[in-house]
């Protein structure tokens, strides 16, 4: 039996501050009925003072070390997915592993947007299927309140800040990490894009007024390149680990459109108790997305030993993933 990557903790944290779409009627042109017809978003958390990417990251990794039943000083490895960091450098993640006084864990962050987190179980189930006795903190954290521009409709209804987390390790047994599944397409990384900010753009007046800091988005393209990448990736794990999609016990997906997902179920045969929904509550969280969910259905008991997980994503880049594990 080989070693296999088992989650033993997850956890997630939220912003303290609630927007709903009522808010945001104040702030832009739009309107509840708008929002929600078209996201599936009702509401979403923003920071506040005092709260920052690893602020909210760190919250999400004590809880789901907590759930592990370990010590910070047992963690070999953390790795972030975020591309909203509090700043260059130092990384989220050596911010997290101060927080948490994990002085034995290496520590880097990884950008692959709202695929961050599959990218970052992805890394740490090669580890681990190398060593099984180590535990690695995987995280996705995301602040896109300050990446928005609050003036523009089309994109500042969809994002909200969070973090999620999970602690994994090693096993012999018939369970956990079977496949993982990562693609990319750069040629199409102008469809969603921040122009500014980089090395490659120095921050000036002419830049900040072209709003080259925020997130800019061609939204109808990114939709239909999405919905078939996230079709093609979850055919392709099925096919690794030779499932039909009848044996899909639960999808979890990012939470990016509630279109978006109702294609998906739609186009694998899913009926809706199959796929995880929680947009409504916190809008398109990026990184922290899927480990926000896997934490919600964990700590719910919707999560029961023996079953079929199918996680995909998409983002930006373009990214985008799929990982199929047994619970």
């Amino acid at each position: 039996m080989p070693n296999r990557t088992v989650i033993i903790g997850t956890g997630s944290a939220l912003p303290c501050r609630l927007v709903t779409n009522k808010d945001l009627e104040a702030v832009v042109e739009t309107s509840d009925e708008w929002i929600r017809t078209r996201t599936g978003i009702e509401q979403r958390y923003l920071i506040g003072e005092g709260e920052t990417n690893s602020f909210l990251a760190a919250r999400a990794a004590k809880k789901a070390i907590e759930m592990a039943r370990i010590r910070p000083d047992d963690l070999d490895l953390i790795i972030v997915g975020t591309f909203t960091p509090d700043m260059p450098m130092p990384s989220v993640a050596c911010l997290v592993q101060k927080e948490l006084g994990a002085k034995k864990a290496g520590a880097f962050d990884l950008s692959a947007t709202c695929s961050g987190f599959i990218y970052g179980l992805s890394i740490a189930d090669k580890f681990i299927r190398d060593n099984r006795k180590m535990k690695i903190l995987v995280v996705g954290s995301e602040v896109l309140s300050r990446r928005t521009n609050w003036s523009d409709r089309t994109t500042c209804v969809l994002f909200g800040d969070g973090a999620g987390a999970a602690v994994v390790t090693g096993v012999r047994e018939d369970r956990g990490i079977l496949s993982t599944h990562l693609h990319a397409d750069g040629s199409l990384g102008g469809l969603l894009t921040i122009k500014g900010l980089g090395t490659a753009q120095p921050v000036t007046a002419e830049m900040l007024g072209l709003g080259w800091q925020y997130i800019q988005m061609q939204g109808k393209e990114v939709f239909k390149y999405a919905v078939k990448a996230l079709e093609a990736v979850a055919w392709e794990a099925l096919s690794a680990n030779n499932w039909t999609t009848d044996q899909i016990d639960l999808l979890l997906a990012h939470q990016a459109n509630i279109r978006i997902l109702d294609f998906l179920r739609e186009r694998l045969g899913l009926s809706e108790d199959k796929v995880f929904i929680n947009i409504n509550k916190y809008g398109n969280t990026s990184a922290a997305s899927i480990p926000i969910a896997l934490d919600e259905a964990n700590r719910s008991g919707l999560l029961k030993p023996g079953m079929r997980l199918l996680m995909v994503a998409f983002g930006g880049g373009f990214t985008w993933g799929a990982l199929a594990m047994r619970w």
